[in-house]
């Protein structure tokens, strides 16, 4: 009996340290499961995370790329007219820039943590809230373009109207200056042409050509502008053949008129003071006369203030 004992103990001692190693193995063999199970769920869930964002992602790009087609031309067109909407926009665009840069460079991690999929997640965020903040941005310019657009519809219509009235007043100021202009020559009046017949002392009146020995010019000047010393005044006598009468010892010539140049009969110098009615008679002997209308004009700074005919048979 006493040597069963001994052997009781021995198989006793097996058992237990068998139950032991077996509980320490299959301990064992549950925490590595689990661990592996905790590690692949871990990778699933930053794979879900990760696709989940990109999806996001994704979506915010294609619409600032929808929104940037749009905003090209008015950064080109802010350049110009709203220098501050401008430089706002410019920064905005840096920020997106740079937020996209920074979530590509996480999504694109092999070995994304789940810390790194948080920040992904932020920085979305405060892209979208970027993107949203440009929209506000592009809305009030175009609203400032329109209201530009508008001041420049306006600022047409009333050039427009400035150019009829600057069209207007040059006409006005036109017809002043030939107001103006008329004022400062003399008034003719009284303006005659006469043809004389000569027998010695007797001078008379004629109208036929063959008697006639000379022409007697005539007429009144007056001016209540201004006084004029050493004025001209030039005579134009037209032969009834259309040719102007000229003669070196009148003094003939041509001068300057609204029309052109024009050839004189003589040049009548005078003084004159404002106001006076000056009277003028002087003569030309004429060799001999044609038969026809003689067409006498008087001319002052270049136009013809009074006229007279006389005929002859």
């Amino acid at each position: 009996m006493r040597d069963i004992k001994p052997l009781l103990l021995i198989l006793l001692s097996i058992g237990l340290v068998g139950t032991w190693t077996y509980h320490l193995y299959d301990k064992t063999i549950y925490s590595q499961r689990r661990t592996e199970v905790f590690v692949r769920d871990s990778a699933a869930v930053a794979d879900a995370i990760r696709d989940s964002l990109q999806k996001i992602y994704s979506g915010t790009i294609t619409d600032l790329d929808s929104r940037l087609s749009v905003t090209g031309d008015s950064l080109s067109y802010s350049r110009a007219k709203a220098d501050s909407l401008q430089r706002r926009l410019e920064h905005r665009l840096t920020e997106i820039n740079r937020l996209k840069a920074e979530i590509n460079a996480i999504l694109n991690k092999g070995n994304a943590s789940t810390g790194d999929m948080a920040i992904a997640r932020k920085k979305i965020t405060e892209l979208q809230e970027q993107v949203q903040q440009m929209e506000v941005q592009q809305g009030s310019m175009e609203t400032e373009k329109k209201l530009l657009a508008q001041t420049l519809a306006d600022l047409s219509q009333n050039a427009g109207k400035l150019e009829q009235n600057i069209r207007k007043l040059n006409d006005e100021n036109a017809a002043l200056q030939e107001k103006i202009a008329l004022a400062a020559v003399f008034v003719a009046s009284d303006v005659k042409l006469t043809a004389v017949n000569v027998r010695g002392s007797r001078e008379s009146e004629t109208n036929q050509s063959k008697k006639a020995d000379k022409l007697v010019v005539s007429f009144v000047l007056q001016n209540h502008l201004q006084d004029y010393p050493n004025s001209e005044i030039a005579i134009v006598i037209v032969q009834p053949d259309r040719q102007v009468l000229q003669n070196p010892n009148w003094d003939s010539g041509s001068m300057d008129t609204q029309s052109g140049r024009k050839n004189y009969t003589r040049m009548v110098r005078f003084d004159y003071s404002k106001g006076e009615q000056k009277a003028l008679t002087f003569s030309l002997d004429v060799d001999e006369f044609q038969k026809g209308n003689y067409l006498l004009e008087v001319w002052h700074k270049g136009m013809m203030i009074g006229k007279a005919v006389a005929g002859m048979k």
